[in-house]
């Protein structure tokens, strides 16, 4: 499924894949984060052994009707970081990046630690 906008010079749609992706770039920025966290493992694990990287990966973006982006990142951090603040950190980066970088406002931006790495 995608985001579709509705333009006067016509219809865009964005797919679920680029706004991973991009969510994924942008969370990666934010200092305090170590890696984010595999959910699909068997896809990430082809992923490594081709030597593809995956961006989108960590990211899971659902979009239960044409008017709500709802985006859950999957994140490790490092040891020794404020995990509170850290998470509003990345929540922020995302959000601003994907209002500005590809005109989606999100409804939710979930944030799930899955560990901490020292």
């Amino acid at each position: 499924m995608s985001k579709t906008f509705e333009t006067q010079y016509g219809t865009v749609s964005v797919a679920e894949e680029v706004i991973a992706t991009t969510a994924g770039f942008a969370a990666m920025e934010c200092e305090g984060l170590a890696s984010m966290a595999s959910r699909r493992q068997v896809v990430d694990r082809l992923t490594e052994v081709f030597g593809r990287d995956n961006p989108g990966r960590g990211v899971e973006v659902r979009l239960p009707n044409n008017d709500e982006v709802h985006v859950d990142l999957f994140v490790v951090v490092n040891y020794g970081v404020n995990i509170y603040e850290t998470a509003q950190t990345i929540r922020q980066k995302v959000q601003y990046v994907l209002a500005e970088n590809v005109g989606i406002d999100t409804a939710t931006i979930n944030i799930y630690v899955q560990g901490v790495k020292f």
